[in-house]
């Protein structure tokens, strides 16, 4: 989510399957958290409970340390887009949390966030998580050789306004491989034909953040967490995403998290 002006970098297949190795591990934790997400539960909790299984696989958080974040999760609730450090807020009832982690094994980072709700929560936050979580799979379906980075974009873009939601146009997805921010960018909005041209061996973090009200954020005094201006909520989902023989492979999943948590998507 970081501006990124570098050359795109072509992955090899033995790449691939190293950025595919550490997605496995990335999912896997997703897993887990989906379980330890629950009212009464600290955001710190989830995010030691985070890094210890990260190092247990013999892997890294891609996130502590970088640019000095301080944690291995970045934990957004409610109206925090992204970037929210993990602390002593107790989750309660009704709450949504955003959790993006990114893993570092063998050389290769994987980046994905999910949202998971808390409990109970209002139908009208459930639609918004259950679009945005379809504009991922929309935007990925355009992730193929030929197309260009636009046609994703436009596509996000196209979908989530058509249900009424804002799009954040201040933070981007992007590439992923030896680091964990990479070229190209790839915004969540956009025009079809526009950007760099999509090839075989391209790996990117494709990541909607997508809010209830209108698009517009700020930043808070702590230097990373991102809010919506207006206070509404805000949904996250995100793949790593690799093109292999002209098509979109996801390199991340989120098969392991628990049935109570998955959202609709019948695309």
């Amino acid at each position: 989510m970081f501006k990124v002006k570098e050359s795109v970098l072509i992955k090899t297949d033995r790449e691939i399957q190293a950025i595919r190795e550490s997605g496995q591990i990335l999912s896997r934790l997703h897993g887990e958290l989906s379980k330890r997400v629950e009212s009464g539960v600290k955001t710190l909790e989830l995010d030691a409970f985070a890094e210890a299984f990260i190092l247990a696989e013999g892997a890294k958080p891609s996130f502590k340390g970088y640019r000095d974040f301080p944690a291995t999760l970045c934990i957004s609730v409610n109206s925090v887009v992204v970037h929210g450090i993990p602390n002593h807020y107790i989750l309660k009832d009704g709450d949504i949390i955003s959790i993006d982690c990114g893993v570092y094994y063998n050389g290769f980072h994987a980046d994905s966030a999910f949202t998971y709700k808390v409990g109970n929560i209002n139908p009208e936050i459930q639609k918004l998580m259950n679009e945005t979580y379809a504009s991922l799979y929309k935007g990925i379906a355009k992730c193929k050789a030929g197309n260009r980075v636009g046609d994703i974009s436009a596509e996000i873009q196209r979908y989530a306004e058509s249900h009424g939601y804002g799009i954040v146009r201040e933070l981007v997805g992007h590439g992923v491989g030896k680091n964990l921010h990479e070229a190209p960018e790839v915004p969540n909005f956009g025009k079809p034909g526009k950007g760099p041209k999509l090839v075989d061996g391209m790996v990117i973090a494709i990541e909607p953040m997508v809010t209830m009200g209108k698009r517009t954020v700020r930043q808070e005094k702590d230097g990373w967490t991102i809010r919506t201006a207006d206070g509404q909520p805000a949904a996250h989902y995100e793949h790593t995403v690799a093109i292999v023989d002209g098509k979109p492979e996801a390199l991340t999943t989120f098969e392991y998290i628990t049935e109570t948590q998955k959202v609709v998507y019948n695309g």
